[in-house]
């Protein structure tokens, strides 16, 4: 499976550019990046009750994140916090536009080195037309 070996890379620190394997640039290879995301918040809780409804929109984006980021520890920034609530519990936006950051955890006991900020992309008049939009930081 072709899909597999990508994946199997991509734990061991091995990034594919266009069919060419190169190691990234971070000590432990694993680099930091940010990537712009739209998430369909509205599919993701379709079936959930009015008052579950915000809740499991958290549980939905930090799902998303740790897809996508392959980190579990997520962090939600209080600004999509109050984008997610500001309709009320029932009442959550269809789509949310949002940074996803992969960051280094400056706390030394931590077993993670790496966590996931998640913040809203303020300024979002329409979703139509926009991609996903992935940037590598050197740091």
């Amino acid at each position: 499976c072709r899909f597999g070996v990508f994946w199997m890379l991509l734990e061991l620190g091995i990034v594919l550019d266009g069919g060419v394997s190169t190691q990234s640039s971070g000590s432990s290879g694993i680099n930091a990046e940010y990537g712009e995301y739209t998430i369909h918040l509205h599919k993701r809780i379709h079936g959930s009750g009015f008052k579950r409804r915000a809740p499991r929109a958290f549980k939905e984006i930090k799902k998303f994140a740790q897809k996508t980021m392959g980190t579990p520890d997520v962090r939600i920034d209080t600004r999509l916090n109050k984008h997610v609530w500001h309709k009320g519990v029932k009442h959550v936006p269809f789509r949310v536009r949002v940074r996803l950051a992969r960051k280094r955890n400056e706390d030394e006991d931590s077993v993670n080195k790496l966590y996931t900020l998640v913040t809203v992309v303020e300024g979002i008049e329409s979703f139509k037309g926009l991609q996903t939009q992935n940037i590598d930081v050197d740091e």
